[in-house]
């Protein structure tokens, strides 16, 4: 769509349209074809993590498993407005599945600079994993409760755009080479539900956002999601769907680590 008109937006205000001004489309893949398999066991997770009992009256759970299950009671039932209590749990979750090893931190409400139609703007993550060299690894945007009109989608692709400039200013001052493409592991929540995406952002793309032009080369970004419930507002408030999801959180920490590895290779 090379005459849609195209704008400085920061990331928080990306919608369709700007996919479309920059040639992005996204493809729903199967399990088998995201992760290049089945989803594994999470035998080595705390159990307690699929409990349906009452954490406010359980004293035997840890702190990490109170922290999750606590945060997840709170989120199954916010609003519009209070998305922060899903910020929390998105962050437990990282925590409990192994995302934040040593050497990053897992970092709030963190703004990326975004530079788009030749102006600074910036992209606000909801919730970023950083390495300990402030090269940003993974984001996760949960801009929406099931009751919320507003699309996360388009908001954490814009984030991948900002993080592919961020890491390669990184790197420049860390006397590294900057990369072509990087591949930039993301989340968005629905409420509880998650979805997950690999968003390969390369020289091209980040060109012509920075200087509002339409790509010739598409972008195709890949999403996959845990199988939906009856109800597609149901999410990991019930244990069945809650396992299934963590394993694909399981899965997800492999997959992006992989891709992570690439762009902070001399980072130390």
């Amino acid at each position: 769509m090379a005459n849609i008109i195209r704008s400085a937006r920061p990331g928080s205000d990306w919608s369709e349209n700007e996919l479309l001004a920059y040639n992005i489309t996204v493809r729903r893949q199967s399990a088998i074809d995201f992760f290049g398999r089945e989803p594994g066991p999470i035998d080595h997770l705390d159990p307690n993590l699929l409990s349906s009992a009452d954490p406010s009256i359980v004293a035997d759970f840890s702190k990490e498993t109170y922290r999750f299950l606590a945060y997840l009671d709170l989120a199954s039932r916010a609003n519009a407005g209070q998305e922060s209590a899903i910020d929390d749990l998105a962050k437990s979750i990282l925590e409990v599945t192994g995302f934040d090893e040593l050497g990053t931190i897992l970092c709030t409400r963190y703004d990326i600079p975004f530079t788009i139609c030749g102006d600074r703007r910036s992209a606000r993550a909801d919730v970023s994993l950083v390495h300990i060299s402030s090269v940003i690894l993974l984001i996760i945007q949960e801009d929406k409760t099931i009751t919320s009109p507003n699309d996360p989608e388009p908001q954490v692709i814009a984030e991948a755009i900002a993080t592919f400039q961020h890491n390669n200013r990184k790197r420049a001052r860390l006397d590294l080479p900057t990369l072509d493409m990087m591949t930039i592991p993301c989340i968005t929540m629905v409420g509880t539900i998650p979805f997950f995406y690999l968003v390969p952002v390369t020289s091209q793309l980040s060109d012509s956002v920075i200087s509002g032009q339409y790509p010739l080369q598409p972008t195709v970004v890949r999403r996959c999601t845990p199988p939906s419930r009856r109800r597609a507002s149901e999410g990991m408030e019930f244990p069945e769907y809650r396992r299934i999801s963590l394993q694909y959180y399981n899965a997800f920490r492999d997959l992006a680590k992989t891709s992570w590895t690439k762009f902070i290779d001399g980072c130390v």
